[in-house]
């Protein structure tokens, strides 16, 4: 397979993986904060900890075909991507993975006290704020490449 056809399809791979696993992390906080044993609070806390070392690298990848599909210089819907990855990084790395490694930790030590509520709390926001994103992203990337009615002008590929 040519590299014209390998990035866009690594692209989308990554991108969904990433949807996937971050819509999965909140589904199981969710229904474990819910009804869950404080052993299974611990247990999803740790697993999304664990689920990292899946999560960053399919996003590094996401953001990395998407700079080599965009081109220097992106516009219209690749430029609004892009500006959308950038906040979904940000939220990533100063909210998200501090916020899954801490909460892995207090859960592991039993400490559900009331800054693991807070830090929870902000862990969803911005979980669901990324998830959010993310799904604008694939709704213009599909939109981009024709599967969702015709291509619009994109200064980019998915």
């Amino acid at each position: 397979m040519n590299r014209k056809r390998l990035i866009p399809r690594l692209h989308a791979f990554a991108g969904i993986l990433a949807f996937a696993i971050i819509a999965a992390f909140l589904v199981a906080s969710a229904a474990v904060e819910l009804g869950g044993t404080r052993q299974a609070v611990a247990s999803v806390k740790t697993t999304v900890g664990w689920g990292l070392t899946i999560l960053v690298p399919a996003l590094m990848a996401t953001g990395f075909t998407g700079f080599l599909m965009a081109g220097p210089r992106p516009r219209g819907r690749a430029a609004t991507k892009l500006a959308r990855m950038r906040v979904v990084a940000a939220n990533g790395l100063l909210i998200l993975v501090p916020s899954a490694i801490f909460l892995a930790v207090k859960a592991g030590a039993g400490e559900f006290d009331a800054v693991f509520a807070a830090v929870q709390g902000v862990e969803f926001l911005a979980g669901g704020a990324n998830l959010m994103l993310m799904g604008l992203n694939i709704r213009d990337g599909l939109a981009m490449v024709g599967r969702l009615g015709r291509p619009r002008a994109a200064g980019g590929v998915g």
